[in-house]
């Protein structure tokens, strides 16, 4: 049994070796990764249900093929990002070659979650292998079936010289971290961050961090309720609402609420039926320990449940959950909820509502359902988040031509497509010069003189480029 240091030092041998960098070998990894996830669908599925209770449809759309269309995407494109970026010039550079190179950063480590187990590790994997990494991956101990399932898979279809699973808990984690690697990608808790950060801190580390926060749903001016009721259901409930990106809160006039809360109901009943519970497509809470804390913030909040509010321990089951009428400083406006609770607030008009979410942490993701495109540009204008999404819910971060990632405390960094690319590799500044020109040269040399400082401003001037074209 190795230990993390010799898993480390295997790796980092092999990248030293070159046999990351070709594109032939990129590729064939890329292809074998896919092929793990078409040959052990069901595995995955059945991992995932035992974890999360995740219904197969929710599984595969969300953990499969989002991780097959990213590979793709990947496949088709990467071989076009690794080659040189050339850049303008001046006279003082004419003769140059003056280029980006992008390179692999050697060894990178992988931190997943628990609420997409597979996803949010096999997902950033993409982007570092196409930039040539090595990679060392740790799952989550939380959704151990699918912890036990990837250390298996992984090490069938990749280079073990390369890539490697190393599972185990927060301890196991923590002391993973006493290691050097080139770059550190997490997506968790901000409280964990705190942690990776630290440790990173050591080594000099960069850090991607995927975070989360409270994501609003803005609901301002005309809409179609029945629609937008059914959209905000579905990206709020997706997952048990255990979603970084679901929206955590609604924030809509009196009048708004009070259409919404019908056609919230109606939405519920169409999805999961009047008996949520013997539904198979609601996923259930990870662990007895979030359902408690999820329970303990319905029951500190002063608010009013309309809908749902049911709950089973023993089954890890919270009902869909609406409530309405409460405070901003409410329990459940407190943190992130990460589950199928929904609190509505309202406001008194775009301006109050705007000054709302800005009065809070920058957002994963910011919704705002309306008919008028000037209340979608003005939200979208006055406010900060990760990503936007007019009249829907969760859908921008399937497209992988969109960067994934948050802004302020909700993250820093991002991936998906060419940005996951960029994320694992370093943008190296390259000039190929040779010994022509070296009287303009001597424009530097001493003894210095104002003719040559006016003579060199000029050459390396931007002016001096425009009189190339």
């Amino acid at each position: 049994m190795e230990t993390h240091g010799q898993v480390v030092d295997r790796l980092r041998s092999a990248f030293r070796s070159g046999v990351t960098v070709p594109e032939q070998f990129r590729r064939a990894q890329l292809t074998r990764l896919m092929s793990m996830l078409k040959d052990n669908e069901q595995q995955i599925v059945n991992a995932l249900h035992k974890d999360l209770a995740k219904p197969k449809f929710e599984a595969v759309l969300s953990e499969i093929d989002i991780v097959i269309n990213e590979l793709h995407h990947a496949i088709a494109n990467f071989k076009s990002w690794m080659q040189p970026e050339y850049v303008s010039k001046n006279l003082a550079t004419k003769l140059d070659e003056c280029f980006v190179k992008r390179e692999p950063l050697g060894v990178v480590l992988i931190i997943g979650a628990w609420n997409y187990p597979l996803q949010l590790l096999i997902l950033p994997m993409v982007g570092a292998i196409a930039a040539g990494n090595c990679v060392v991956i740790k799952p989550s101990e939380v959704s151990a079936a699918t912890d036990s399932l990837i250390a298996e898979l992984i090490p069938k279809y990749l280079s073990q010289d390369c890539f490697a699973v190393v599972s185990g808990g927060a301890e196991d984690t923590k002391a993973l971290l006493q290691n050097r690697f080139d770059h550190i990608f997490y997506t968790g808790s901000q409280t964990v961050a705190r942690s990776i950060l630290q440790a990173a801190s050591v080594h000099l580390t960069p850090v991607t961090l995927e975070l989360g926060g409270k994501c609003p749903c803005f609901i301002y001016g005309g809409v179609n309720i029945r629609a937008a009721a059914r959209r905000l259901a579905w990206a709020k409930f997706f997952n048990a609402g255990q979603s970084c990106v679901a929206p955590d809160y609604v924030l809509c006039l009196p009048a708004t609420r009070d259409a919404l809360l019908p056609a919230l109901r109606e939405a519920l009943e169409e999805f999961y039926g009047k008996e949520p519970q013997t539904c198979p497509d609601l996923s259930r809470i990870v662990s007895p320990r979030h359902w408690r804390r999820l329970m303990e913030l319905l029951k500190k909040s002063s608010g009013k449940v309309v809908v749902g509010g049911e709950s089973n321990e023993e089954d890890k089951y919270i009902a869909p959950t609406v409530v309405v009428d409460m405070s901003e400083d409410d329990a459940l406006m407190e943190e992130e909820i990460f589950g199928p609770i929904l609190p509505i607030l309202t406001i008194e008009s775009l301006e109050k509502g705007i000054d709302f979410i800005n009065r809070k942490e920058k957002p994963l993701a910011l919704y705002v359902f309306s008919d008028e495109s000037s209340v979608v540009n003005t939200v979208l204008e006055k406010t900060s988040s990760g990503g936007f999404c007019s009249n829907d819910g969760i859908v921008h971060m399937t497209l992988p031509g969109l960067p994934f990632g948050g802004v302020g405390a909700s993250g820093w960094g991002s991936y998906h497509g060419r940005w996951g690319f960029e994320t694992f590799s370093h943008r190296r500044a390259c000039m190929l010069r040779g010994w022509a020109l070296e009287r303009l040269n001597g424009l530097r040399y001493p003894p210095y003189s104002d003719d040559k400082l006016g003579w060199l401003r000029w050459t390396t001037s931007p002016k001096s480029s425009c009189s190339l074209m």
